[in-house]
């Protein structure tokens, strides 16, 4: 695995590595903010079964966080991170300084992708998609993927981008993994390791939440005004957990909608002790 640090030098091996395999060559490319953990890998393992070359990177973005944010302390492990992609035999690890990525300090340039952007956790975390976006899009311009890979379990993240690669002609798909979940169901999260063991206990309230609405739903309640109260009914009764929000919406557009019958995204985002955590659940469109 190459390790590169700067944007020529990711450029470079990407271009290096297309001609060594020629021009029907893809590259799939896999943006992570480090701290690994089982759920980035089943993405670098789904990068490898669809592309000829698979890069990853490794940068925690300071323009997604909020200024009382836990950007500071994020976890940043990279030696035990550079372990897990050798082992999955990544080709390319792309892991610049802040300076590299930010020269001026900050981007003069941003990327926003309005109304979408603005919902779920675009308006708990004001200016949080804008971050995203943005270093997303240098990524996306830097190493030229086919393919990039992201998990469903940032559902919001997923609608921002893929709006945003339809609105800027970005020649490449997104592709969608699945939520990795520990045995008792809660969804994996390089934030989890936050968590004391009673608070983890606390936090599963939010899996077993949305599988109860989910079951609500396939039991016949279709009303999103009926399920989201149910939903919070039961999170508001979990010791330990304080909710952020609680949304039944499209889930490309992430606007509310009146009933489940065509599809919905459940999102939850919610406190347990200092640690903010998000889930969601997809409900498939109801045959007609």
């Amino acid at each position: 695995m190459k390790i590169l640090r700067t944007i020529t030098e990711m450029r470079h091996a990407c271009a290096q590595a297309r001609a060594a395999i020629g021009p029907t060559a893809t590259l799939g490319l896999v943006p992570t903010m480090g701290a690994l953990h089982q759920g980035h890998i089943s993405l670098i393992r789904a990068a490898k079964q669809q592309c000829d070359i698979v890069a990853a990177t490794i940068f925690v973005n300071p323009a997604q966080f909020g200024p009382n944010e836990d950007f500071a302390r994020y976890p940043r492990t990279f030696d035990a991170d550079c372990a897990l992609l050798e082992a999955e035999r990544v080709d390319l690890l792309f892991a610049p300084f802040v300076e590299e990525m930010y020269p001026l300090g900050a981007a003069r340039t941003h990327v926003e992708v309005a109304g979408i952007g603005d919902r779920l956790d675009g308006l708990s975390r004001p200016g949080h998609f804008r971050g995203v976006s943005t270093v997303v899009a240098k990524l996306f311009n830097i190493a030229t993927p086919d393919l990039a890979f992201f998990g469903q379990k940032d559902a919001a993240q997923v609608a921002v981008l893929r709006a945003m690669v339809e609105d800027l002609s970005f020649p490449l798909q997104i592709i969608v993994c699945p939520t990795m979940r520990d045995p008792d169901g809660l969804a994996l999260s390089s934030r989890n390791q936050y968590l004391t063991p009673e608070q983890r206990s606390h936090a599963l309230a939010l899996s077993q939440a949305l599988a109860a609405t989910t079951a609500l739903a396939a039991q016949g309640t279709h009303s999103t005004e009926r399920l989201r109260a149910s939903l919070l009914d039961r999170l508001k009764a979990s010791p330990g957990i304080t909710v952020d929000y609680v949304e039944i919406v499209d889930p490309k557009t992430l606007e509310p909608i009146p009933d489940v019958l065509n599809g919905a995204l459940i999102a939850i985002a919610a406190w347990v002790g200092q640690t903010r955590l998000i889930d969601n659940a997809l409900l498939s469109p109801l045959a007609q």
